[in-house]
């Protein structure tokens, strides 16, 4: 089980090398951690994009890009195109972001013809390693879906599940996070959090524990548990914990990676046909190849 980003890589160097299909790949942060992954043998890259700055780049950080496909692309939306069709088509098993809008590649990936679409609904996960948390956390959605419903939450829940059993968490503790711990019939997080708990006893999520509602606190700490006198076995040990909402979700996104540590943290988008590497321009390299090493596990 990966209880911090080493575990993760050594975990994914343990697995099948993965093709990497790249949009867009002209971009600094992205070809150091695509350098680097190859460089831990967890990747084989297909660079779609501009190839003169690619190739520029390239030289600038000293990746070899002598047994690397380069596939010259200078529109933005045609270079997307033909990345999603190299993960549709199996050439390659994971997707990668790079100098592009999120808008302009998700609208590839959502193509009905030859996009990675399934029966899910898609949502982001972040992870991240946390000197005040005893193992990686998951925070789910912070990035895709604005207010999700009942239904889409319970599609959230399964997107994040399936990552952390790729990760070799057997059973995943979920916390579903509302403003306080008790349910409220006033407060739509509360009555989704009961109804995603109820599902779970019924056997909807597998051999995991969904519960809830949950404060923060309550989720990741056990003192707080103590005080407040909530007695779960997902209290203070969430693995992953499911935020209300879009604000909520990237507000603690965002604290967490200004105000922590902003490299030991990963993201991957969810519930499409293959994992995609979907990161901020702001992210670090670092940051990059935590997720690209997320996505090698996620892979099939």
């Amino acid at each position: 089980m990966a209880k911090n980003f080493k575990d993760l890589m050594s975990m994914a160097k343990a697995k099948e090398v993965q093709k990497l299909a790249v949009a867009n790949a002209q971009d600094h942060e992205v070809l150091t951690a695509v350098r680097n992954a190859v460089a831990e043998g967890i990747v084989e890259p297909i660079l779609v994009g501009d190839e003169e700055k690619i190739r520029e780049i390239a030289k600038e950080i000293d990746f070899d890009l002598s047994k690397v496909k380069v596939i010259n692309e200078l529109d933005g939306v045609k270079a997307c195109e033909i990345a999603v069709k190299k993960v549709s088509s199996g050439e390659a098993s994971v997707l990668m972001k790079g100098l592009i809008d999120t808008g302009i590649i998700m609208k590839a990936v959502l193509n009905k013809e030859w996009g990675l679409r399934t029966d899910r609904v898609i949502s982001h996960v972040a992870i991240f390693e946390l000197p005040t948390y005893h193992k990686l956390l998951f925070i789910t959605d912070a990035a895709m879906n604005v207010a999700p419903q009942l239904e889409q939450k319970k599609d959230i829940v399964h997107n994040a599940i399936d990552l952390a059993r790729s990760l070799e968490i057997e059973k995943p503790k979920v916390a579903m996070i509302a403003a306080k711990e008790k349910f409220d019939e006033k407060m739509p997080a509360t009555v989704d959090a009961k109804a995603l708990s109820d599902m779970c006893k019924e056997g909807e999520f597998g051999d995991a524990i969904v519960d809830g509602p949950f404060a923060l606190d309550n989720a990741i700490s056990k003192e707080a548990c103590e005080i407040k006198g909530v007695n779960s076995p997902v209290g203070g040990d969430a693995d992953i914990v499911v935020m209300p909402m879009i604000e909520a979700g990237n507000v603690l996104y965002k604290a967490l990676t200004y105000f922590v540590d902003k490299e030991e943290n990963a993201g991957l988008i969810l519930g499409t046909a293959a994992p995609i590497v979907l990161t901020s321009r702001a992210d670090s390299d670092v940051t990059k190849l935590n997720s690209i090493a997320l996505a090698v596990m996620n892979a099939k």
